[in-house]
């Protein structure tokens, strides 16, 4: 009998923002902490109660998640469609690789910052454990294609990167252009196609 292959899971990503503690302090007040509104599928991160404006040259985007915990850099994940909406061009990036990417301001209840760079749309991912990554036959930094089969709008991702670490829990990402392409749901299966 052929063994099936891992099923999994789907995490769709909508626009967010990850900050450092100095910006978070610049838009919320000194010494704020981010308030937790729901766990995430990965292992400590959290969708947090507060939102931001984010401006860009064209238009200005309202009350846009912040993602804890905090991060060493301020960083931004939108979509393509919301890139237009800003009117800036963001590169399709792993997540933290920032450099040359464009810049916005941020507005929050006590202050606003103006980032030089740090909007990115999130290269499609997946992430997994090195057991899990065993089972799936991939390793850290592969590249792969994800097939979304059944419904009406089957169809198969090409450029996946795979993300291998031991905190990590088994989901692909895409964000909210993909999944709507795709007609994708949180928890939908998808299997990586040979």
């Amino acid at each position: 009998m052929e063994k099936q292959p891992l099923s999994i899971p789907v995490g769709v990503s909508n626009r967010h923002l990850h900050l450092s503690q100095a910006d978070l302090e610049v838009l919320f007040g000194k010494g704020y902490q981010l308030t937790v509104k729901k766990d995430l599928g990965q292992p400590g991160q959290f969708a947090a109660e507060e939102t931001v404006d984010v401006q860009g040259p064209k238009n200005t985007i309202s009350r846009i998640r912040i993602l804890g915990p905090i991060r060493k850099q301020t960083q931004i994940e939108v979509s393509l469609t919301d890139s237009f909406t800003l009117g800036i061009t963001p590169p399709v990036r792993d997540s933290g690789s920032l450099a040359g990417s464009p810049g916005v301001i941020v507005k929050g209840p006590q202050g606003q910052i103006e980032l030089k760079e740090g909007v990115v749309a999130a290269k499609r991912h997946i992430h997994c454990t090195p057991e899990e990554a065993v089972q799936l036959g991939v390793k850290d930094m592969d590249i792969v294609s994800v097939a979304v089969k059944g419904g009406e709008r089957s169809l198969t991702f090409g450029d996946v990167l795979v993300r291998v670490r031991n905190d990590f829990a088994l989901e692909f990402h895409v964000d909210t252009d993909e999944a709507n392409a795709a007609a994708l749901k949180n928890g939908d299966l998808v299997h990586i196609v040979r």
